[in-house]
């Protein structure tokens, strides 16, 4: 197996486990929190959405596709590509309001696809470039990716549970 497939075959199971979160719900349940702080399924979705378009855009090169396109505004957000969730108050946890799936799968579907072309285009030798020098020991491109999948994989697991806590 190429590396190029073994990360596609990876960060293949990113969407499907978000669009399964967010399946059929309307917007009180995918706005709803198990708890008062807690985040919920849409900002979740909408959360792992950005991670993913904004490092994968980094280390590929690529402008974000939360830039590019109407994304931001279908939520009534800012397209600020450095809002990415992280360290997000309750406030603005609660400012991220999809009224319908369709508000957050276009926007994942196409972070899905330029995050697959990337993946396809590399080799394992692509993996050993690094990307950040501010850490010790500074962090190359397959840190990195494992780090992004690992991080995505989470908050999908995170939207099912709140899904399942919610009944749906």
């Amino acid at each position: 197996m190429e590396i190029s497939d073994l990360l596609r075959e990876l960060y293949g199971r990113i969407a499907p486990l978000a669009r399964d979160a967010v399946d059929g719900l309307d917007a009180d349940a995918l706005n709803a929190r198990p708890a008062p702080t807690a985040n919920h399924i849409g900002w979740l979705v909408w959360h792992l959405t950005r991670v993913l378009d904004h490092q994968v855009g980094e280390v590929s090169g690529n402008s974000q596709v939360w830039i590019d396109g109407d994304h931001a505004a279908r939520l009534g957000l800012d397209a600020d590509p450095d809002d990415i969730g992280y360290g997000h108050t309750s406030e603005q946890v609660a400012a991220v309001r999809p009224q319908s799936p369709a508000d957050l799968i276009p926007y994942l579907d196409a972070v899905d696809a330029r995050t697959a072309e990337y993946l396809g285009s590399l080799t394992g030798a692509d993996l050993d470039r690094v990307v950040d020098t501010s850490y010790d020991p500074p962090v190359t491109l397959g840190v990195r990716l494992v780090s992004v999948a690992d991080d995505c994989l989470q908050h999908a697991g995170q939207a099912a549970y709140v899904r399942g806590l919610l009944g749906r």
